[in-house]
């Protein structure tokens, strides 16, 4: 099993693709540091009556934006791109045991996907304090011991959406498929949930995967779900994903 999570390592790690993502996710952490700049000087120049009203959202704000969908195309690319190359036969043939194969890939994007999500989080967030400085901002300043939930919450959403990608990915066999099924999960179901008549609204918007970070970290204002029943949602997407990515690839031919 080592001799195989560390080939899957290698592969996640030489694949452009992902050296891409990663390139990706590093640009938007610089422009969380223009962001918390940008704030900075606006600050700067108000009168203290105005200073003291200013609300500029966190230096985070950028990355939390795209970092789910960085994480998500990498988990499918981790997949379908073997498929799109013939390589899948390769590994195949190698681990004719496709649960061990499937484990490790698996631990390989999760464990990619989490520490970049932690990482670059972690770093935008140190950036804003960094540069915002002792200015009064709100959001800049609140306790680390505060923001620390969220940002925890962020890595492990970021890590959750990547292991859906993954399990998309082996189920379609289809980067544009698995791409836009996890666009449609990130992005239009949030649009579509105040549609719903009340109080179906929020019970639907709650669970889903956007909407689940800020209920585990305890920063919603008015959460339909507590911190442990939404990390339960949170990692039941991933634990779905991957079982119907794993039963696909055990019935179907390489």
């Amino acid at each position: 099993m080592t001799d195989v999570l560390f080939s899957e390592w290698l592969k996640l790690r030489s694949a452009r693709s992902t050296q891409w993502i990663l390139a990706t996710v590093a640009g938007f952490v610089t422009l969380c540091a223009v962001w918390s700049f940008y704030i900075a000087r606006y600050w700067d120049g108000l009168s203290p009556e105005r200073q003291a009203k200013l609300q500029a959202a966190p230096a985070e704000h950028p990355l939390v934006l795209t970092l789910p969908l960085c994480m998500a195309v990498l988990g499918v690319l981790a997949i379908t791109s073997e498929y799109a190359t013939g390589l899948m036969r390769s590994s195949l043939a190698a681990v004719p045991r496709r649960g061990v194969l499937f484990a490790a890939k698996a631990a390989s994007v999760g464990g990619v996907a989490s520490a970049t999500g932690l990482l670059s989080v972690g770093v935008a967030f140190g950036l804003g304090r960094l540069i915002v400085g002792d200015r009064a901002i709100t959001d800049f300043r609140t306790p680390v011991s505060e923001e620390l939930p969220w940002l925890l919450s962020l890595g492990l959403s970021a890590a959750v959406v990547a292991l859906v990608g993954l399990g998309l990915g082996t189920a379609l066999r289809s980067t544009a498929g698995a791409v836009t099924g996890l666009c449609v999960l990130l992005f239009v179901l949030p649009g579509l949930a105040p549609l719903l008549p009340a109080p179906w609204d929020e019970r639907f918007a709650a669970i889903l995967p956007s909407n689940l970070a800020e209920q585990i970290a305890g920063d919603a204002a008015d959460p339909v779900l507590g911190p442990v029943p939404a990390l339960l949602i949170l990692l039941a997407y991933a634990v779905t994903a991957l079982a119907a990515g794993l039963v696909v690839l055990k019935r179907r031919d390489s």
